[in-house]
């Protein structure tokens, strides 16, 4: 029996190869006139009611928007990934939150603390009922778009755009047209933030068939330090578009930690972009976890601008049935004695497919730079796939770097051991999926939050 979310993908598969068929050899689908309606409404009301600087900030996003379109797979960086199904769907924005979200339907996203100070966002809009800023820590501030916008319009300005640009990235240039609402974090100078702030984004019942276009920035100053967890959760299941972008900030010697977690509904669309820009000394750790959407795609980059920084980033994904997952990571050593880590996992069941596309770039310049890279990936059924790509740039000459990739089955070693201690085969291997997953989830700091995704994990392949 075909289930609806096969079926969409099966419609998805069949636009990809029309759009693709008719496109020219790295030509996109062009921009649906419903998005490009909606770009020229907003880039009128920033010219009538905001800011210079925001205007021209919403003229860019919509020009980059219109001159990209959507991308085929003919496109070297979504060469696994096909977005005709988001072009053809043409979501709408949504007007406004209109959700009727409650406490308890927050319960099971809030890591067992809904104590932590959590900013709430319903169908792409701030949700101030649902908030609790008010237990924020000493020294970080946290306002929404439109309060940053007349209480710290300079700090807004400072980094809006000018981390993640729209440049050769559709969605990012889509979103910077588009968005509507969002957040700014600041961590003051040599604060160190105790606990973490977490950035829930709720999709209910009533934002079917539409897009939200959220935007974070982060910024820790410098000698700060702070942990932001980004939460993108859908109630029921319910088709939608969710196109974030969350810039981040670090400046000389500071530190962010930052999780994102995806737990779309199974007939969400998700495509996400993280983008750091980081100084001296300073350090960027990312974890992404991903078990939603029946597409989804996060891109994690970062700029190692400053001698003697570091970024680590890794990440899990978790597919069944006919879900497609898509991770781009990309890593640019810009300056001397920098160093890196990465570690992806990947688990693949049903007819899922996994692409993870990991890029660590070494300028001329970034002598001494350390760098490592992985990236594993275990198959449970025969029909999953994924498609795996390392790549290594490097115009220096003295430097450290690796990386590699696994794709394979169960250990059949490890499960005949486990067979022979009296565990049944289907025990066996729930047991060593569990445990291949949780080396990566090991790597999440934060206790909490890694007992909580180490739960949701378990339960997935042992129930």
């Amino acid at each position: 029996m075909i289930t609806e979310t096969q079926q969409s993908l099966a419609q998805a598969v069949v636009a990809r190869a029309q759009a693709d068929a008719a496109a020219a050899p790295g030509q996109s689908i062009p921009l649906p006139a419903s998005y490009a309606a909606e770009l020229d409404a907003q880039v009128a009301a920033a010219e009538a009611n905001g800011p210079r600087w925001l205007a021209d900030l919403r003229r860019a996003g919509a020009a980059a928007a219109r001159a990209q379109g959507f991308p085929t797979t003919r496109h070297e960086d979504w060469h696994y990934t096909t977005t005709a199904a988001i072009a053809e769907a043409a979501f709408p924005s949504l007007a406004s939150a209109s959700g009727a979200v409650t406490e308890g339907d927050l319960s099971d996203f809030t890591f067992g603390h809904a104590e932590w100070p959590t900013a709430v966002f319903v169908n792409g809009r701030f949700d101030a009922a649902r908030s609790t800023l008010a237990r924020l820590p000493e020294g970080v501030r946290v306002r929404p778009l439109a309060e940053a916008l007349r209480e710290e319009p300079e700090m807004l300005e400072r980094v809006l755009g000018k981390v993640a640009t729209p440049e050769a990235q559709p969605f990012v240039a889509l979103n910077q047209g588009l968005f509507v609402d969002g957040l700014l974090l600041v961590v003051q100078k040599e604060m160190e933030a105790d606990v973490p702030v977490h950035v829930l984004h709720v999709t209910d019942a009533t934002g079917a068939r539409g897009a939200t276009h959220p935007r974070v920035a982060i910024v820790a100053e410098r000698h700060s330090k702070v942990t932001v967890i980004e939460s993108h959760v859908g109630l029921g299941d319910a088709a939608y578009l969710a196109n974030p972008v969350t810039e981040v900030d670090v400046a000389d010697g500071a530190t962010v930690h930052h999780v994102l977690v995806q737990r779309q509904s199974a007939r969400a669309f998700h495509v996400a972009h993280v983008e750091a820009r980081q100084g001296r000394d300073s350090h960027f750790v990312s974890f992404s976890f991903a078990v939603g959407g029946q597409l989804s795609r996060t891109n994690v980059y970062t700029l190692l601008g400053g001698e003697g920084c570091g970024a680590t980033l890794n990440g899990l994904y978790l597919l069944d049935g006919a879900q497609h997952c898509d991770h781009q990571t990309r890593i640019e050593h810009a300056q001397p004695n920098t160093y890196s880590r990465e570690l992806y996992k990947g688990i693949l069941d049903g007819q899922s497919h996994g692409v993870f596309n990991g890029k660590v770039y070494v300028r001329p310049v970034a002598q001494k730079t350390d760098g490592k890279q992985t990236n594993n990936t275990l198959l449970l059924s025969e029909q999953a796939q994924i498609d795996t790509k390392p790549q290594l740039e490097i115009f220096a000459d003295d430097v450290k770097c690796t990386h590699g990739a696994t794709v394979g089955r169960l250990d059949q070693t490890a499960l005949f051991y486990m067979k022979s201690r009296g565990l049944t085969d289907e025990t066996a291997r729930k047991l060593l999926t569990y445990a291949f997953a949780a080396d990566a989830l090991e790597t999440i700091e934060i206790e909490a939050v890694k007992d909580s995704l180490e739960a949701l994990t378990l339960a997935r392949y042992t129930t």
